[in-house]
């Protein structure tokens, strides 16, 4: 199964996106696009990322009632989009519903994929806050079972997460992981994190990596150690 490295756009506006990405002149990094971009630019941006050859994960987490996912998902499908996600929270017929709006009428679609517990989520939060009882690894492995169960083709999940995902999922069903730092780095926000290397070793198919590629001072340097170390 292939593997590779998705970088966090976490940038306001297009022209901090565009200089970013000039920097990338013999390889195109696979990219994410999330909130506060989309909801900046608008769907252009996705245009003009994918003109320049990038492959594109839109993270906009879609959590509402199935039509108005599905509905959602059918605009977002004519973006030519290769991944968008939802909450796996907003239940298995949420998730149905969404793969259903994104399908087009050929039967093509990006890969669907679904957010188990957010990496900046401890497991103390979630039981006192969210008031789900259950252990964070048992919510998360649950919750990516109903997305299989759903139709979706993997979870986002902690690298720590990965390997009792596959255990769970079967090996084919894909787990794309945040929460990915060097040894050297600082940790941000994140709670659930480890290495690239580490990641690779626990299973994870896909992993988001976003300051510390785009806030280093070789992005493209920061972004090849990281493949290194993530492709072996």
């Amino acid at each position: 199964m292939a593997r590779d490295v998705i970088i966090a756009l976490d940038f306001s506006g297009r022209e901090q996106v565009m200089e970013f990405l000039d920097k990338f002149t013999e390889r195109k990094p696979y990219v994410k696009v999330g909130m506060e971009l989309f909801y900046a630019e608008g769907a252009q941006i996705i245009r003009d990322i994918k003109a320049r050859g990038h492959k594109v994960f839109l993270d906009l987490k879609l959590h509402d009632i199935p039509n108005t996912v599905k509905k959602a998902m059918s605009v977002l499908s004519s973006l030519d989009v290769d991944m968008c996600n939802v909450h796996a929270g907003g239940t298995a017929a949420m998730m149905s519903a969404a793969l259903e709006g994104l399908t087009r009428a050929d039967g093509t679609r990006a890969l669907l994929i679904a957010v188990t517990q957010l990496t900046s989520t401890g497991e103390k939060q979630m039981q006192d806050e969210l008031l789900i009882k259950e252990s964070l690894e048992e919510t998360v492995l649950h919750y990516a079972e109903n997305s299989k169960n759903a139709g979706l083709d993997g979870v986002v999940c902690s690298p720590l997460e990965a390997a009792g995902v596959k255990a769970r999922c079967g090996a084919d069903f894909l787990t794309i992981t945040p929460g990915v730092r060097f040894a050297d780095s600082k940790t941000d926000d994140q709670v659930r994190i480890t290495t690239p290397a580490r990641a690779r070793e626990l299973g994870s198919d896909y992993i988001v990596v976003g300051r510390p590629i785009t806030q280093a001072a070789d992005p493209v340097a920061a972004y090849m150690r990281c493949v290194k170390e993530f492709l072996g």
